[in-house]
């Protein structure tokens, strides 16, 4: 199976090299697919298409800043019939890489996510937190962004990322590849759980837990996802904790 991953990415030069390098590593490892790499710069004003060329990466650019429409852009430019979506500032292991393919190539699967792993070790409300969301995704079969992958067909089909929402565009497209999947021969939405995702803590570093526990409520709240403002935690790669300097400018 060809496979395309995409990288989303808006002024990640500080973690762009290490992701990139990490995630070449893994497509190296896996056996049976064949693989290319598309870096979306997100109208990035730092020098991560820059860093994005010196990975051998495909580099698009989306200019408008929202993360919806930077995965949407990687996926019109994409050669694969499968596509992975990963984090700029996350990786997968080869295992987990290996397992998603093989199960798309299987046709047992419209797509899937995966579990996470911290870079680092964490402690106290943040391991319960991220324990609570493994077992939320694994249960209700929601991808989480960092690590999304899926037929290229049904991607297309159910109309790729929403871009009326500024976060959480992973969960909207959960629930429509698993409502494709059902009516398209039965096929399963998987949350790999064998090989986690890794993915940085980085936001433990710049906001307290009671900054990052609105930021999760969010996803709750009717209609918030659609407010740029209210979602401007998602678009802070500066680590700005006043929660309302940051307007990532569309």
């Amino acid at each position: 199976m060809r496979y395309t991953i995409v990288v989303p990415a808006w002024n990640e030069a500080a973690f762009l090299g290490a992701s990139l390098a990490r995630i070449r590593e893994a497509m190296a490892g896996v056996s049976g697919h064949e693989g290319e790499l598309v870096v979306v710069d997100n109208n990035s004003s730092d020098a991560t298409p820059d860093i994005a060329r010196a990975a051998g990466a495909t580099v698009v650019f989306e200019p408008v800043n929202q993360i919806a429409r930077a995965r949407n852009a990687g996926a019109r430019v994409a050669t694969g019939d499968a596509l992975v979506f990963v984090d700029a500032d996350s990786w997968p292991p080869v295992a987990l890489l290996q397992a998603a393919l093989d199960r798309l190539a299987g046709g047992r699967v419209v797509g899937g996510g995966s579990t996470i792993a911290p870079d680092r070790p964490v402690t106290g409300g943040a391991r319960r937190g991220l324990d609570f969301w493994n077992r939320l995704g694994s249960a209700f079969k929601l991808a989480a962004g960092c690590f999304v992958y899926c037929r290229r067909d049904a991607f297309e089909a159910v109309g790729g990322f929403s871009d009326k929402v500024y976060a959480g565009e992973e969960i909207f497209l959960s629930r429509a590849l698993k409502r494709w999947g059902r009516q398209n021969g039965r096929l399963d939405f998987d949350i790999i759980d064998t090989a986690p995702i890794v993915t940085s803590v980085r936001k433990l570093d710049w906001y307290s837990p009671a900054q990052l526990a609105r930021q999760t409520a969010l996803v709750l709240i009717p209609g918030a996802l659609y407010s740029k403002t209210l979602c401007r935690t998602w678009y802070d790669t500066d680590g700005r904790r006043d929660g309302g300097e940051n307007d990532a400018g569309a």
